[in-house]
């Protein structure tokens, strides 16, 4: 299962859910972590910040509970991907490319 999380983006095809906030998507992973084959986030959580924060509190989540799953980055925020660049590699999870109309706007 592909799960697109972002505030205003739309959720590309192929992918299954769309979650806008940090607290859902952390509920979500909790139940459905063994289904998804894919995390695909943006680091801005904008009018959901309320609800747990940036998108970068979901890594922060997931490493603290030891739960490894690909991850992708659809960002426009060049100070945030790098960020949740320095997770992902710490944390040694397997990095996707985005789709084509969603790449991000800093290199990795």
């Amino acid at each position: 299962m592909k799960i697109w999380i972002d505030d205003i983006r739309p959720i590309p095809e192929g992918y299954d859910v769309w979650i806008k906030r940090v607290d859902e998507a952390i509920d979500f992973i909790s139940i459905h972590k063994d289904e998804i084959s894919l995390l695909d986030l943006d680091h801005d959580a904008g009018d959901y910040f309320c609800y747990g924060g940036d998108y970068i509190k979901i890594l922060d989540w997931m490493e603290e509970e030891g739960i490894s799953i690909p991850i992708s980055i659809h960002s426009g925020n060049p100070y945030g991907v790098q960020r949740m660049w320095q997770i992902i590699k710490h944390c040694g999870w397997k990095y996707v490319e985005s789709p084509d109309e969603y790449t991000l706007d800093v290199i990795l």
